[in-house]
């Protein structure tokens, strides 16, 4: 990812694009190919600031900084499909890999759901 004044040059010669193109073109691209855009508008406003010699005020959101990023909300939604999702944030919290396999085991008494990790050594 670009920044300072290589991010202010790379900007400037792909102005005549559109904005996600410029963002692309300046390496604003998250692993999963996501585009980066808040970042991006940041880089670009702490870019011109120090450019022009003045100073941006300290951010105390640390979301906006890049350090916690999407958290989970321990609350979900059944999707207009039927669908429910848990989401990368308790997959990732547990461990869990691509590829592995769970029963769905449904307790009526509370209406809980357990996910039960199949073995692979399991027919």
């Amino acid at each position: 990812m670009l920044v300072g004044k290589e991010l202010l040059d790379k900007a400037r010669s792909l102005s005549n694009r559109p904005e996600e193109d410029i963002a692309r073109g300046c390496g604003y691209v998250g692993a999963s190919g996501r585009l980066l855009k808040k970042s991006f508008y940041r880089a670009l406003v702490e870019a011109k600031a120090k450019a022009q010699n003045w100073q941006l005020p300290k951010n105390t959101n640390s979301s906006a900084t890049g350090t916690r990023g999407r958290q989970a909300e321990f609350r979900t939604r059944v999707h207009g499909n039927g669908n429910l999702l848990i989401g990368h944030a308790y997959t990732r919290q547990l461990g869990l890999e691509p590829g592995q396999e769970f029963r769905i085991e449904l307790q009526e008494d509370d209406g809980s759901i357990l996910l039960l990790q199949i073995d692979q050594d399991q027919p």
